[in-house]
This record gives structure tokens, sequence and C-alpha cells, in this order.
């Protein structure tokens, strides 16, 4: 071991200065590393977790903007669709609401094979609403299959009405007619006054 170690001082006598100048350079990387490029290798993780954070932040803001969006859009449609609905579907007035229930209403029943006997109608009054309602009962007699296609005709006609409730009775039992006594409603704007 001797020999080893003196070769070691031998070395490092000769190589003194190298090898300061080598151990410098080593101390002078590990201050470099700790003081400079640590630091700024850790800023830049940063900057990746914030721009992470911002990209989270900017997809859920779109999802917030798309969801407002179609909540503006979904209101807008529903608004149109009410105007056509008020405008197109339902009668105009009540003149409009008398033919619909006193003429078409009717028509529609001899169409089926009823036979109209009478109706009667009353304006209500809804509350908290712009719509008044015209509330008809009506006296039909025929068969059930005729009343059975009454109904239908009814119900996927254009027009709208509600069928409050149907009675049935039957007017003879020998003939197997019936009489039906319907109540159903239409609905219309009052005009402004």
């Amino acid at each position: 071991m001797s020999d080893g170690t003196t070769l070691l001082r031998r070395v490092a006598s000769e190589h003194r200065r190298s090898i300061l100048i080598l151990g410098g350079l080593i101390l002078l990387n590990a201050v470099l590393y700790g003081g400079v490029v640590y630091p700024l290798g850790q800023r830049v993780a940063n900057i990746q977790q914030r721009d992470e954070a911002a990209e989270q932040a900017l997809a859920a803001a779109r999802a917030d903007y798309g969801q407002a969006s179609g909540t503006l859009t979904g209101k807008a449609r529903a608004t149109t669709e009410l105007g056509t609905f008020y405008k197109d579907v339902l009668p105009a007035d009540l003149p409009g609401a008398r033919r619909l229930t006193h003429l078409r209403v009717p028509q529609l029943a001899r169409q089926s094979g009823l036979r109209y006997e009478r109706s009667q109608s009353e304006e209500v009054e809804e509350r908290g609403s712009t719509l008044k309602r015209l509330r008809t009962e009506m006296i039909l007699t025929g068969s059930y299959a005729d009343m059975r296609t009454f109904i239908h005709q009814l119900e996927t006609a254009p027009e709208f009405v509600v069928i409050d409730n149907v009675g049935l009775a039957e007017e003879d039992a020998n003939v197997g007619s019936l009489v039906v006594t319907l109540q159903l409603s239409t609905y219309y704007q009052e005009a402004a006054r």
C-alpha cells in the first residue's frame, strides 16, 4: 500500500495545478447547478403546472359558455315556438274558440257517425294567465266504435282541444247506442284592452 500511496502523492504533486483547476471546476459546476440550473428547472415545472391548470380552467369556461349559450338558444327557441303556438294553434279570440267547439267538433262527430244532440259553453278565466278557457259540455249519441273514432280524430286534429271528461251511458240496451257526455276545453289569448 505504501507504493500506491506514494504513487498518488507523486501524481498529486506533479499535476497539482491541473487537479486544483479540475476540483475548482467541479465545485463551480456544483454551485452553478445548485444556484442556477435547479431553480430554473423548478420554475419550468411550475410554469407547466400553471399551463395545465389554465388549460383545465379554459376547458371548464368553454363548457360553461356552451351550456349558457345552449340555454339561451333553447329559451329563444321556446319563445318562438310558444309564439307560434299562440298564433297558429290556439284560436285567436272567443269567436274563434266558439267556432271550434260549436262548428268543427260537431262536424267531426257527424263524420264519425255520431249524432250531435246539444252543447253549452262557458268562459273561464285562468288566474295568472293571459289565456282564457272556453269550457264546453257536449251530448252525443252513437255506437262505441263511432265514439272511439271520434275521440281519435279529435285528439289528432290540428286544432287545440283538451278532453276534460267523457261520460258514457246506455241510451237503449236493445239498440246498443250510447249517450256520451263530453266535457272539453279550448284556450284563447285574451285581446289586449
